[in-house]
């Protein structure tokens, strides 16, 4: 498809203003994203490591999942903190019409991809304490990976309809979008009268739905799992769960928290100082605390890490000695 036929009337890019700091801020702020987004890469493909290469680990329907969203959360730091960085590198934050499209499909997609996730996490946590018979028959391998598949397709499904409505508007300027990456709302702005509110609307419809279902979802998971544990009677199996469960439901605030502000609760996200603010936490900063979340105090974790360490040593003295 030609450019022309996607901008109706002669916008053939735009001008991201991102924070609209000077430049000294500028250069710290780059200085700031860029180790983020190192440390959020490098935890994240520590995590996917360690349970490829650990081969307990990599048949625990827990770990299947947690290594699939550490890929998926290198995916949604990566859709747009180098497009950030670069426009705080730049100064000028041009891009294409199609780029930001693009980037605009692929942010909501993950978005709701990771809605999907940390519902299948909390079914896997349901499962395994409220039915722990049939945990081994019901949660197998190829079952979480028929998982994984079905929250990538679905995610990114989920946003098409809406996706082809906006690619549908006319954008005849001004290009300038207050942001540092192209959500819905400014790109819609931005659009040639008479626009309509079907866009929006089909919008605001599909975030509402995809957040709403899976977190109503999630609340009600972890909700019997509490239920069980406080009835269990060992208290050291209970403490247990309990702080496994308590590390997926911090993940699952951090994501929610900032996610309904800006797309559920009406007029609460409003004010661009807080749009930035809020849109910066759950883009970069959840991708960067999420396997530290998961993997801290995770007994688990760390019993893979000494094997691994082990199993390095053993191979660097059969080199020495052979």
């Amino acid at each position: 498809m030609e450019l022309a036929n996607w901008t109706g009337i002669g916008v053939q890019e735009f001008i991201l203003l991102g924070f609209g700091v000077g430049q000294q801020m500028r250069l710290f702020l780059l200085i700031f994203f860029t180790i983020l987004y190192v440390l959020a890469l490098a935890e994240n493909i520590t995590l996917i490591a360690l349970v490829v290469l650990d081969a307990q680990l990599s048949q625990l329907p827990m770990y299947i999942l947690l290594s699939n969203f550490s890929w998926l959360e290198m995916c949604y730091v990566t859709s747009t903190v180098p497009q950030m960085l670069f426009d705080l590198a730049s100064t000028q934050g041009i891009i294409s019409f199609s780029a930001c499209f693009l980037q605009f499909y692929i942010f909501f997609s993950l978005g709701a991809t990771e809605c999907l996730f940390l519902s299948a996490m909390a079914l896997d946590r349901y499962l395994a304490i409220c039915h722990p018979l049939r945990y081994p028959q019901t949660m197998t391998p190829n079952f979480c990976y028929g998982l994984v598949v079905a929250c990538w397709v679905l995610g990114f499904l989920w946003h098409i309809f809406p996706m082809i409505l906006i690619s549908k508007l006319s954008f005849c300027g001004p290009n300038i979008i207050d942001h540092f990456l192209c959500d819905a709302g400014p790109i819609l702005s931005l659009a040639c009268p008479p626009v309509g509110n079907l866009p929006l609307i089909s919008q605001i419809v599909a975030n509402s739905a995809v957040i709403l279902g899976n977190f109503l979802f999630v609340v009600l998971s972890y909700g019997a799992v509490i239920v069980t544990l406080l009835k269990t009677s060992s208290q050291g199996s209970r403490g247990k769960a309990f702080s496994t469960i308590s590390f997926h439901l911090v993940v699952v605030t951090l994501f929610y928290g900032p996610v309904a502000v800006m797309y559920v609760i009406p007029g609460e996200g409003s004010e661009l100082g807080i749009t930035k603010l809020v849109t910066v936490f759950y883009t970069a900063i959840t991708p960067f605390l999420n396997p530290l979340i998961y993997s801290l105090r995770n007994d688990q974790v760390k019993e893979a890490l000494r094997r691994l360490r082990r199993r390095k040593v053993k191979l660097l003295r059969q080199k020495v000695t052979g």
